[in-house]
């Protein structure tokens, strides 16, 4: 049993599981009926996205290495709220039991909050493939 870390819209790995996603707001003009044969996503979870402040902060200009180092800082200062570090641990321990994923839509992951939240998970003690 494990945990993926994914790009939203991509097509699905047979043993992925149920599908989070980890995005402040659901994809414009897709009809929530269609989610799971479009591969977004099956579960919204907007608690392990960034706030709207820090997300409106993040694209209002390029993303520099610097725009990026203070995004970290206040994406995990953000997760270390009792309600996101519950949510966490949850995601974590679940990960021992059953397939499931993560993701967001931005198509570079290492400059994309699930890169954060795929190192959060593993210090969690999650099973991350």
């Amino acid at each position: 049993m494990s945990l993926r870390v994914i790009r939203l819209g991509t097509p699905r790995h047979p043993d992925e599981g149920l599908r989070l996603g980890t995005v402040r707001r659901p994809p414009r003009g897709v009809p929530r009926s269609e989610f799971a044969t479009r591969d977004y996503y099956d579960v919204w979870v907007p608690e392990l996205a960034p706030s709207p402040a820090l997300f409106s902060w993040v694209t209002s200009e390029p993303l520099t290495d610097s725009r990026w180092k203070r995004f970290v800082r206040e994406y995990r200062k953000e997760m270390r709220a009792p309600a996101a570090v519950h949510l966490i641990a949850l995601l974590a321990q679940l990960s021992s039991q059953t397939n499931f994923s993560v993701g967001c839509y931005c198509a570079e992951e290492s400059r994309c909050h699930r890169s954060l939240l795929r190192e959060l998970m593993i210090d969690a003690g999650g099973r991350v493939v």
